[in-house]
């Protein structure tokens, strides 16, 4: 529709001022499904580089479309939360709210 072209379109604008390695970490992030996590080493193997994990990370930090970009799905490889911008506890409570959604 014209209104998903012109919200894309000032998304677009929005992201461009980022490197082309964040653009990417941020449109794989964008597709994991609410209810799911994957790990920043998965998102570093989608984007082409798997020892980037940690530069992952500090992408994702830096995500300016936090309701858009769902960056509280990506965790350590060892099942750990890692870092979230408001903080490791908003991110649990995200987590838990997306899984109970599915659910019921």
């Amino acid at each position: 529709s014209g209104w998903r072209r012109l919200k894309q379109k000032n998304i677009d604008k929005l992201l461009s001022g980022y490197t082309s390695f964040e653009r990417r970490v941020w449109k794989v992030t964008s597709t994991i499904p609410a209810g799911q996590t994957r790990t920043y080493q998965w998102v570093a193997r989608q984007v082409g580089n798997p020892r980037a994990a940690r530069a992952v990370g500090k992408a994702l930090a830096k995500n300016p479309l936090l309701v858009v970009i769902p960056c509280h799905r990506v965790i350590r490889k060892d099942g750990s939360l890692g870092g979230y911008s408001f903080g490791k506890i908003k991110k649990e409570v995200l987590l838990k709210k997306e899984a109970l959604k599915l659910k019921s």
